[in-house]
């Protein structure tokens, strides 16, 4: 099984992109998806967290307060540091487990995840697909659909890889500051490419 990364900044459109080949009967696993997976109520990490944050980083419920996690971490570089050596590793190893060749019916899988570049996940993937937009767009489309402020998101696009950088590393490019039409197309033409490829 083949495994190819698909990654871009925030409010690039990972997901939308994610499901156009999922609609071409692609299996894929959304590293954000497993990261919040990785600390639900009842894990070992999430236990680590509270323990480390205090009882205040948790919702009245017992879930994890992820705006309250994400304040502390984008202010704080050094506990942000601390919860990604604790997460990094768990969420790879569950990435692997989902990607289980015996999910899909395909000659490969996607692996999408922001963090594809900045985290060792690029060691398990074949072809690195970048998905881009410029700045401007990454900072309207995450305000309007987080409620983030302006600053918030600047911070968060700050801290991610630089667009210069990720286009360097890309294999492959999706411009998906483009009507949809034209996305879809690019995603058919990929996976056509793909499958000659890895078939």
């Amino acid at each position: 099984m083949n495994i190819v990364g698909l990654t871009g900044g925030i409010g690039s459109g990972k997901s939308t992109v994610a499901r156009m080949f999922g609609d071409l009967g692609v299996h894929w696993v959304d590293a954000d998806d497993v990261a919040r997976e990785v600390v639900e109520p009842g894990t070992p990490a999430l236990v680590r967290i509270a323990e480390h944050f205090g009882d205040e980083i948790l919702t009245s419920g017992g879930a994890l307060d992820r705006a309250r996690l994400r304040d502390i971490v984008f202010q704080q570089p050094e506990e942000r540091a601390w919860l990604e050596s604790l997460l990094h590793p768990v969420i790879r190893d569950e990435l692997i487990r989902q990607l289980n060749p015996e999910n899909g019916q395909l000659p490969y899988a996607l692996l999408v995840s922001p963090l594809l570049l900045e985290t060792d996940q690029h060691k398990l993937v074949d072809r690195i697909v970048v998905i881009d937009v410029p700045r401007e767009v990454q900072l309207e489309r995450t305000m309007a659909r987080d409620t983030n402020s302006r600053e918030q998101v600047e911070r968060i696009i700050g801290a991610q890889m630089s667009r210069k950088d990720r286009l360097a590393q890309a294999d492959e490019v999706i411009d998906n500051d483009r009507p949809v039409d034209d996305v879809t197309r690019q995603v058919r033409k990929l996976h056509e490419r793909l499958l000659l490829e890895f078939g």
